[in-house]
């Protein structure tokens, strides 16, 4: 496995950019004999670095990203960040789901990082590789750590996820949005349960998921749905459409955003061995799809986004751009002179 390959990005923030982010003999591998752990594989490492900036070429509307994991339980077969894993000799299908890199020492990486007299206090998003509220967060409880030094230096921030475990930090998102900008997505492509079953096999149900924002909403904490991604000729029939997005108003979303199901290399070979077996008479149609690239083409992008946000329109939540926070502000202030106790932020 080739741990030299991952190396620091050069920037004002890091080491050298040809560093090894850490090396083999900072590697500790272990398995779990417990039934939500069996089969995977994890690799805890002592990252040397772990505010990431984003390349220009990104399409990303942020410049930086903490990923305190590599590889993703969850198994989403249409997972663009499967490529990451071939930089280590790990292949991009079973070795992405069952061969996680931990970073353990994120936290105390960061809390460094963010006291730093040169950095910036730039937005941090999180779960834009992989999610930082997978299943192996359960076991190695390094988001408490990162939500806190985020809080204690009032950082602004994000977090996508498709976790229900992000929960178990409500009150340190709380507290976090007190004092800084943070916003919260739950990722939702749909709610067809066969759909889910074997496109999204690690992951909670996305009923499940839209329970997260309700849990949220009652905390006062505003939470948007990226609708991602709407496969084609799976998950984009009219009716399909309009039952996510009314289930997604139903939750109390603040906002649903579509995204379109793009196949980056990696990805695209194990969603294609994917659809092979489970649809077939697909197969050609995909490949006319997405004959010239990654992406479906932009009539099928625009037509995709026109209908959801009609539905969005109709059932009464609005879209924003995908992985932008949703900034927190203050309520209206109390008379000028009335006492009052701690005042809760909210999320729009």
């Amino acid at each position: 496995m080739r741990w030299e390959n991952l190396t620091v990005e050069s920037g004002g923030h890091s080491r050298a950019a040809d560093a090894a982010l850490f090396g083999a003999d900072a590697v500790v591998t272990r398995t779990f004999d417990t039934p939500e752990f069996r089969g995977i594989t994890f690799h805890e490492v002592r990252a040397r670095s772990i505010v990431n900036r984003v390349p220009g070429v990104s399409r990303m509307p942020f410049e930086w990203t903490v990923n305190p994991y590599r590889g993703c339980s969850h198994a989403c077969v249409y997972c663009f960040a499967r490529k990451s894993h071939s930089y280590l000799d790990l292949d991009t299908g079973l070795d992405f789901d069952s061969q996680i890199v931990v970073k353990v020492n994120a936290p105390e990486l960061l809390r460094r990082q963010l006291g730093s007299r040169r950095w910036q206090g730039d937005h941090i998003a999180m779960g834009t590789n992989v999610d930082c509220y997978q299943r192996a967060e359960g076991r190695y409880r390094l988001m408490p750590g990162i939500l806190s030094a985020l809080r204690d230096h009032a950082n602004p921030f994000s977090i996508l996820t498709k976790g229900t475990l992000i929960l178990r930090d409500l009150d340190l998102l709380t507290q976090a949005a007190e004092v800084t900008d943070v916003g919260i997505s739950v990722s939702v492509g749909f709610t067809d349960p066969e759909l889910w079953r074997t496109v999204e096999p690690g992951t909670p149900a996305p009923e499940r998921r839209l329970d997260v924002v309700r849990a949220l909403a009652d905390r006062g904490i505003g939470c948007g749905v990226l609708m991602a991604p709407v496969l084609p000729f799976l998950s984009d029939h009219p009716a399909q459409l309009r039952a996510t997005v009314r289930a997604v108003a139903a939750a109390g979303a603040t906002s649903v955003t579509p995204l379109v199901l793009h196949l980056r290399p990696g990805a695209r070979e194990w969603y294609a061995a994917w659809l092979a077996r489970h649809h077939p008479h697909l197969v050609r149609r995909y490949e006319r799809l997405y004959a010239d690239g990654a992406y479906a083409p932009k009539w099928y992008q625009r037509r995709i986004t026109r209908q959801v946000h009609d539905l969005a329109r109709e059932y009464g939540i609005g879209p924003t751009r995908a992985g932008m926070p949703r900034r927190v502000v203050e309520p209206a202030p109390a008379a000028p002179l009335a006492e009052t106790g701690p005042t809760q932020l909210s999320l729009i």
